[in-house]
């Protein structure tokens, strides 16, 4: 075995195929898909957004944005508001009870994480995964790459 770092593809496909259970493992709990928690987490995190918005943040199309909207209105965890001075503007709006139900699918898959990691690595592998964190968000910020 080499100690050169692995390049290009290799790295990719190593990186996804090591991430992709975890994701599974973190969402198996949750009851809400991604697409429709990103909306939640957008609403929490930047306050009310129109469909357009939330389509560009969840990358999804309008049509998609508008059903996930509309679903989550019917369970009450977001409301639609007309804008005080342009009422073709409608606003969708986070309600409590979107922000709890937020909060219980973020911590559906917290408790195994907590334990995994507090169970199954050493404390220099903490030091490392703590070391990576800045990298991962870097890679998963908003500025496109394409």
């Amino acid at each position: 075995m080499t100690d050169e770092p692995m390049t290009g593809q290799l790295l990719t496909r190593s990186f996804f195929e090591t991430l992709h259970p975890l994701l599974r493992r973190l969402n198996a709990k949750r009851t809400l898909s991604p697409g429709k928690l990103g909306v939640l987490r957008h609403l929490a995190e930047q306050g009310r957004a129109t469909t357009s918005e939330l389509a560009t943040v969840v990358q999804v199309s309008p049509q998609a944005i508008s059903l996930a909207a509309r679903e989550l209105e019917h369970l009450r965890f977001v409301v639609r508001v007309p804008d005080a001075e342009d009422r073709r503007r409608i606003w969708i709006e986070l309600t409590g009870e979107g922000r709890q139900k937020l909060a219980q699918e973020l911590a559906a898959g917290h408790g195994w994480l907590d334990r995994a990691i507090m169970e199954r690595l050493t404390p220099e592998e903490r030091k490392t995964l703590e070391a990576v964190i800045p990298i991962l968000r870097k890679l998963g910020s908003e500025a496109s790459v394409d």
